[in-house]
């Protein structure tokens, strides 16, 4: 077997493939849905499965349920930004691997209840931790909390800490390390009311951080809600994609992921569960070297901006991606947009005024609505926007309105399906505007104002999300009596800056040096050879596909 640069590769022949069945259930959503994908079944012990769950973001809860069901989930259940689960190892590898929505997958290993802090200091501590810890490992804990309890996440992070430290001081004498920037394990706690779940982050750095980005622009559409928004509307590379307004192209390559059916993790350097005591090397080398389930895109990923950096900017994202024969990027404003020859679909996210100032808003969506009306005739264009006021501009009907959170804003992603002459006219030909699934969702009562009490927690459960812990209060520690009491207050004094000042400077390092391009896919390890292009060495290089004439930049 070779990798992309025809370099025999050094690993070992696979020869245990767990054995798991694919088990269907029934998802009631609009008229997207995720295709099906085959599961490649072997002979061998199957393990025990367990509780697993998967973060996404409020409004992709039932994209993320079928994405799981199609990977073979078990006991799929939708919560509030997030899906429980359960399954094996191999799936909670493949989950991290290959699903398009979620943001991180965890894998809780207590459920308890706490009335206070001292409560979740017992509880934690009653856990065995050197089933998962040692002295020579590092570790971090990340809290969201929705509590009238727990009013302070950093808090409760910090008493998790403790209770682990105390366990280790009082049974060896020494305590593991805290590591904010690079921990071998990562726990995170959640807490609704007096509801706890502590569990293991088997993800590590969010999975909307794919690897492939290397440069962006203002305000850049995150890769999950815009991968999420395509699998909203169904289409899996049956026709030719076109973003108007592309920006850094994001919309692009997640459109190029989902037509070639490419797990987005192929990028990606590590995940934190590659450092936990069970990991099976050999088991996610047979998951990351398969490739059996992509597919050809025979048609075209069409992007244009209006600003020559964005465009460029883009064009070095896809081809960081390898997908330069499947996505072209152009210099062109959108009101010179001309229409298609062949069936195409549009996604877009144009600018809502709030981060990014635009000279005339409502006279770009008007724009927006002409181009549209005038030159995407017998197509269907979607449109992800904040302001009603701006979707009132575009003066065009929507078939379905989908409530989004694009950060912390509450948007709205709309279809419009595109036809030429009047509605009276359209309809008498026999057309729908709205199919019965379609009109059953907009139907429902509430559904825009459900969430809306949850939106003034919103703001800090993202920063929770990301494990952006950036202050503690100071609190005493009482001595145990073992090694040097000055010493012992050292470390926790260190611990409680790293919680409050270091991770503030991680997180804006790691921000930074994204936008850079973070991950540079050097010979440090990196598993990347499907880049077109390149010469990357790594212990778990892609099988030779340049010979396959796909997406590889000579």
């Amino acid at each position: 077997m070779r990798n992309a640069t025809g370099r025999m590769k050094s690993r070992m022949e696979f020869h245990h493939i767990q054995n798991r069945m694919s088990k269907h259930i029934s998802l009631h959503l609009p008229s997207y849905s995720v295709q099906p994908e085959k599961r490649i079944i072997t002979n061998t012990i199957m393990e025990q499965e367990f509780e697993l769950i998967a973060k996404t973001f409020m409004g992709l809860e039932p994209v993320l349920a079928k994405e799981l069901t199609q990977l073979g989930a078990n006991n799929v259940q939708i919560g509030r930004r997030m899906v429980s689960f359960t399954g094996d190892k191999e799936l909670m590898y493949r989950a991290n691997f290959s699903l398009h929505t979620a943001i991180r997958v965890i894998k809780p290993i207590k459920h308890f209840k706490a009335q206070s802090a001292d409560d979740v200091y017992e509880e934690v501590k009653k856990i065995d931790w050197s089933q998962y810890l040692d002295l020579k490992k590092s570790f971090a804990v990340d809290s969201v909390v929705f509590s009238d309890e727990f009013r302070h996440s950093k808090f409760v992070s910090y008493k998790v800490k403790d209770a682990i430290v105390d366990q280790f001081r009082e049974k060896t004498g020494q305590r593991p390390n805290i590591s904010v920037a690079n921990p071998d394990i990562r726990l995170n706690m959640h807490i609704a009311e007096d509801r706890c779940t502590l569990s293991l982050d088997s993800s590590g750095e969010s999975l909307h951080r794919r690897g492939y980005r290397q440069e962006s622009v203002e305000a850049p559409l995150n890769e999950v809600l815009a991968a999420g928004m395509i699998l909203m509307t169904g289409w899996h590379g049956e026709t030719d994609f076109i973003d108007p307004m592309c920006g850094s192209g994001t919309l692009l390559i997640e459109a190029a992921l989902i037509a070639r059916n490419m797990a987005p993790g192929v990028f990606r350097k590590e995940y934190a569960f590659e450092k936990w005591p069970d990991f099976d090397a050999e088991l996610f080398d047979r998951i990351y070297n398969d490739d059996s389930q992509e597919r050809e895109f025979t048609h075209h990923i069409y992007g244009y901006d209006i600003d020559p950096k964005a465009v460029q900017k883009a064009s070095l994202n896809v081809r960081a991606a390898g997908l330069t024969k499947d996505v072209s990027v152009e210099l062109a404003d959108f009101k010179n947009f001309k229409q298609p020859v062949d069936k195409a679909i549009m996604v877009t996210n144009p600018p809502y005024g709030e981060r990014i100032s635009t000279p005339d808003l409502l006279g770009t969506y008007r724009m927006i609505g002409e181009t549209l009306k005038h030159k995407f005739k017998d197509n269907d264009a979607w449109v992800l926007s904040y302001r009603e006021e701006c979707f009132d501009q575009i003066g065009l009907k929507p078939s379905i309105k989908i409530p989004l959170y694009n950060g912390s804003l509450e948007c709205e992603f709309r279809k419009y399906q595109i036809f030429e002459g009047k509605l009276s006219d359209f309809r008498g030909a026999g057309n729908i505007l709205k199919t019965e699934e379609e009109k059953k969702v907009m139907a429902e009562k509430h559904r825009f104002k459900e969430n809306r009490d949850f939106k003034k927690r919103l703001a800090e459960a993202e920063d929770n999300e990301e494990g952006d812990i950036r202050t503690f209060k100071l609190h005493k520690f009482e001595f145990d009596g073992r090694g040097s009491r000055d010493r012992e207050r050292r470390r926790d004094d260190r611990d409680r800056r790293d919680y409050g000042r270091g991770r503030r400077d991680d997180h804006d390092r790691e921000e930074r040096s994204y936008s850079r391009g973070r991950r540079d896919f050097d010979d440090r390890g990196g598993r990347n050879d499907r880049r077109g292009g390149h010469d990357f060495k790594g212990s778990r290089n892609r099988k030779d596909y340049g010979k396959k004439g796909r997406r590889y930049d000579e």
